[in-house]
């Protein structure tokens, strides 16, 4: 893989958030499902996929800047000197051994010749966790789904979203990311999960919040409506005399605990709306009812 912040299009200097950013930005771009049979364009996401692994851990983007690890994640060969024989001169002479007798490859040729002195044997590194990306809709995040994802080693996998995740959550996948090197276990594959936006429900912790309109014969009078929730329609009864503002409890039609807990409630906001057009009935009916009655809102509430 190339150099992981050219890649994202970034200078060593960027911040956490300017690489989670870039990362975001060029995931959409190109990702498989919004260009599918463009194999270019699939392993451009895996490119960007394996750039933000490596520059998001805080501890691996360290060894990558130092040159401890390449940009795949993997060790890079560490060089060894070796003791006696005298300083090295211009004409590169290490005291009596060459290049290849100072230096040994851990990745596994063993001993160099000459090289008595170098650990031998072979080198065991973990796989290099894999970042991928993938959108759900506000209901089936609330209450939990299943995605097929396609993962960079050519296997699909159902991934299980559980109920009540949350937007940018990130699901752990042991053992499906990059081989390990000589027997090393392999990475992981992280699911980061994003949420559309609901048309009407707004979600705040584990509750529901939703501003339902209603007539004004249904504010004055009361009545009986359905209101929906995340699993389904309800009938809720909306009290004589109702303003906007006023706010129905439903116990428990909010989000799954994810720990086990009791679900949230659902907090319906009401929002009185008068006929549109306006009804001319209505309108002769308040002038005559508004001339002997005060009904002075504002004075009310504090404000004029």
């Amino acid at each position: 893989m190339r150099d992981p912040y050219q890649v994202l299009g970034l200078t060593k200097s960027a911040s956490a958030e300017e690489i989670k950013q870039a990362y975001r930005r060029l995931a959409k771009q190109f990702h498989p499902d919004l260009n599918p049979g463009r194999p270019d364009i699939e392993q451009r996401f895996k490119d960007v996929s394996g750039a933000y692994n490596l520059l998001s851990d805080a501890e691996k983007r360290g060894r990558f800047d130092r040159g401890e690890i390449d940009a795949n994640g993997n060790e890079r060969p560490m060089h060894r000197a070796y003791a006696g024989g005298g300083a090295r001169g211009a004409g590169g002479d290490y005291g009596g051994f060459d290049a290849e007798d100072i230096f040994s490859d851990l990745f596994g040729a063993g001993r160099r010749r000459g090289a008595a002195g170098a650990a031998g044997g072979g080198f065991k590194s973990r796989g290099t966790d894999i970042a991928y990306s993938v959108t759900v809709p506000f209901t089936e995040a609330a209450l939990g789904t299943k995605r097929r994802i396609n993962l960079s080693t050519g296997k699909s996998i159902d991934v299980a979203i559980p109920p009540g995740t949350e937007d940018q959550q990130k699901l752990r996948l042991k053992g499906q990311g990059m081989s390990g090197i000589g027997g090393g276990p392999a990475g992981d594959a992280i699911i980061e999960v994003h949420v559309e936006a609901h048309p009407f429900f707004v979600r705040k912790d584990q509750d529901i919040h939703l501003e339902l309109p209603i007539s004004l014969p249904e504010a004055v009078l009361g009545a009986t409506i359905k209101v929906p929730t995340l699993d389904g329609q309800v009938a809720v009864k909306v009290p004589r005399g109702s303003n906007t503002g006023g706010t129905l409890r439903l116990k428990g039609k909010g989000i799954a605990d994810p720990k086990g807990g009791p679900s949230g409630d659902q907090y319906v906001k009401l929002k009185v709306f008068l006929p549109d057009p306006p009804d001319a009935e209505l309108s002769t009916f308040l002038e005559r009812w508004s001339k002997d009655r005060s009904y002075d809102v504002r004075k009310k509430f504090g404000i004029g």
